[in-house]
């Protein structure tokens, strides 16, 4: 294999930033990683002609959707306010169609499930879509099981990512599949975003996030408390990194991110335990270590405080088989 032929369709008033999320992370992929089997993006539409997106922006196709052939590696379609049009349209719907049975995987980002749904390629598995429009994916398709709260969400080897921005998400975890954890840090780093969001993380969540820190100090202890989440985070220790009293730390915390220190690691430390979760095959012990837990069974108490559900429960609902088979990608624990 020369390259890994990626295909993102568009149509009118397809959404500019569910293609730009695509097609620039893995362009970036291609330029920091230089991998062995680089990445070629196209951008297709119906006649191959201009795309209006729909803030007004036209982006010109590489190529017609109609004269693309397989063997893809992996078929991507963007959502946008004109989803509902192309799911209607019988001729881009079949080429989605036919185009899926010759990739390797298929994807679609934001509302961009209905047309794969339209296609009948949803049928039978559980996908997400962006929070506004789920309902109306799950009325007008009874045979696909939309769950509304992921980022993103894998069934066998179609995935489907919720609003907009997932799309960032989505493909780091594809640069991960493909080339490994440390290209995708290094392309989530240089977009300047977290190495990906875990895919079971609610959407509705973003909205009543934690702020961001206003304060310089406590912004680079959150940095360094995602990025090392395995060290001494104890109040103490972070109290003397950023040169202050432990009850002053205490203060800024509580005022800007609604949170003492503790806590706030506490949480932050949950969610790099339950993204680690869904994408290895880590045992529960490495999980704990990695993320700062003294063993299992304290991972084990703080994770079902956090979701509601033991680690090993959420681990079986989040990293489903099909026929007994290991996900694709699938690293094993080391």
């Amino acid at each position: 294999m020369t390259a890994r032929l990626m295909v993102v369709v568009g149509y009118e008033a397809a959404e500019l930033l569910d293609i730009a999320c695509v097609t620039t992370t893995l362009a970036m992929a291609n330029g920091i990683g230089a991998p062995a089997v680089p990445y070629e993006v196209l951008l297709a539409g119906p006649g191959g002609g201009p795309l209006v997106c729909g803030s007004g922006l036209v982006l010109g196709s590489d190529q017609s959707l109609e004269r693309i052939t397989g063997p893809l590696d992996t078929l991507i379609v963007s959502g946008g306010t004109g989803f509902e049009r192309a799911a209607a349209d019988g001729r881009l719907v079949g080429h989605v169609r036919r185009l899926a049975r010759e990739s390797r995987r298929v994807a679609s980002v934001c509302t961009g499930a209905g047309v794969l749904a339209a296609a009948g390629l949803l049928d039978g598995r559980r996908a997400t879509t962006h929070w506004r429009f789920a309902r109306q994916l799950a009325e007008r398709h009874p045979q696909v099981t939309v769950d509304p709260a992921p980022i993103y969400v894998r069934d066998g080897h179609v995935y489907t990512a919720a609003g907009v921005t997932s799309a960032l998400d989505l493909t780091l975890a594809f640069i991960e599949e493909d080339h490994g954890p440390e290209l995708a840090r290094q392309v989530a780093r240089d977009l300047v975003v977290y190495l990906q969001r875990p895919g079971n993380q609610e959407q509705m969540s973003l909205f009543t996030a934690t702020p961001p820190a206003r304060d310089d100090v406590v912004r680079s202890l959150v940095e360094h408390i995602a990025a090392h989440p395995e060290q001494d985070l104890g109040t103490a220790a972070l109290a003397a990194r950023a040169g202050v009293t432990p009850r002053h730390l205490t203060r800024m915390f509580t005022e800007q991110l609604g949170l003492a220190p503790g806590r706030y690691v506490r949480r932050t430390r949950t969610e790099a335990a339950a993204q680690l979760l869904a994408s290895t095959a880590l045992p529960m012990e490495r999980v704990a270590a990695r993320c700062g837990f003294g063993s299992a069974e304290a991972l084990r108490q703080a994770f079902t405080q956090r979701f509601g559900i033991a680690p090993s429960r959420y681990r079986a609902a989040m990293r489903p088989t099909r026929e007994g088979r290991k996900p694709e990608g699938e690293r094993e624990a080391v």
